[in-house]
This record gives structure tokens, sequence and C-alpha cells, in this order.
């Protein structure tokens, strides 16, 4: 089909999914398996994505051995005891309370890697970073289409990537070439919060638009 358009309806579910979406923490998870043809979904939401010069810079290992998750557990622990230190008594309280990641209670675990790439990409030449923003779109991509099959996701940013690289046997001729920009958790949930959880925690407020929207230019007259 050319020219494909969308009714109002298509187009509130889909603001109903954005809306809708959550990153989800790991108290939140259940163990039960993922259907195969589930998983297929979110991937193929993945490689549907854009990507600068139709590079498509994604690299993508699926993780489902639970040693291999507690490998990778392991590394998110000590990461995490560094960060708690980082923030104010107040904030240390309520950090310590936080159930942060899922990488143990969920059935499948992603890592997403940027591939660099071995020469000049159409569009890459003076930004160098849209190879990284490609991977961020398909990483939305598969939050979307999670969502949308009532599937969970939680990203984990609290691990050394050197060390995850180690435990998913990256080859050392290729270390250099792969940067990890997500470590993804998904599961079937408990209950979708009607709310980001940080929010309802009052970890952080939701900022108006007003505050970060510039007309024109970004200092006005």
């Amino acid at each position: 089909m050319t020219n494909k358009q969308f009714s109002n309806t298509e187009q509130t579910v889909f603001e109903e999914l954005l809306i809708h979406r959550r990153d989800v923490r790991g108290n939140r998870f259940l163990s039960s398996p993922i259907a195969e043809d589930t998983l297929r979904k979110i991937l193929h939401a993945a490689e549907l994505s854009p990507s600068v010069g139709f590079s498509q810079p994604w690299e993508f290992v699926i993780i489902k051995n639970q040693q291999t998750k507690q490998a990778v557990a392991d590394v998110f622990a000590v990461e995490n005891t560094k960060a708690e230190k980082l923030f104010s008594d107040e904030k240390r309280k309520e950090y310590a309370q936080l159930k942060l990641e899922g990488i143990l209670k969920t059935p499948v675990n992603i890592a997403v890697f940027y591939r660099q790439p071995d020469g000049p990409v159409l569009g890459q030449t003076s930004m160098p970073d849209m190879g990284e923003y490609s991977v961020v779109c398909a990483i939305q991509n598969m939050w979307l289409m999670a969502r949308a099959l009532n599937i969970g996701m939680g990203w984990v940013s609290i691990l050394d990537p050197e060390k995850v690289k180690d435990i998913l046997k990256i080859p050392e001729e290729r270390k250099d070439k792969l940067k990890l920009v997500a470590y993804l958790c998904f599961g079937h949930v408990d209950e979708f919060l009607n709310q980001p959880e940080l929010e309802i925690l009052k970890w952080d407020t939701r900022k108006p638009i007003s505050d970060y929207l510039h007309q024109e230019s970004y200092t006005q007259q």
C-alpha cells in the first residue's frame, strides 16, 4: 500500500501507547516465559527503525541463560554500590530502596550494541554520534512494540560495558568496534503503573514543555 494514512482512532491508540509506555523495574516483573513469536515481533520492530544512511548499525545479543544473567547482575551490583555513594544522604536512602533492574527476574535479556562503521556513512560524516542515535531509535521501537504486546521492558544502564562484553564473549578483535548502548530486560509484569514509578516516588517531577521549548532561537531577545 502506498501513501498509507492513519485514522483518528489509530492516532489515538498510538498516543495511548506513548502515554502508557513504562521503564519497568525489577519489583514488577514476572518470571513467566515470553513466547518466541512475541520476541520476534519485538526484534522486528527494531529492524524497522530509522538509521543514518540506512546503515542499520545495531547488534543484539539475546540472553536467556541464568548463569550469564547472574554474571551481569553481579556487575550491576558493583556499579550500583558506586552509584549510590554519589547522591546526598536523603537521596541515597531513597536510592537504596529502588529496585532498579530485573536482570534475574526476567526470562529474556537483550544486550544492544552499536557497531562502528569501517568507512564513511551517509549523514554521519559531520555528526559521528548519529550512528549511536540510530541504535537508540531501534531501542525505542522495541520498547513501544513490547508495550503494545503487554510486555514490560526495563533499561539497565548501571553497568560496566567492558565487563559485559567479556561476559558475552565479544571477540577481542571486535571489542573496539562494538559499543554497549543498552542492556534490556523483557518480561510479563504484575501491573503497568499509570505514571512512571520515579514520578510516583517523587524522585523527580515531569517538566512542563515550556521549560525546554524555544522559539526561533535558543535565547529570546
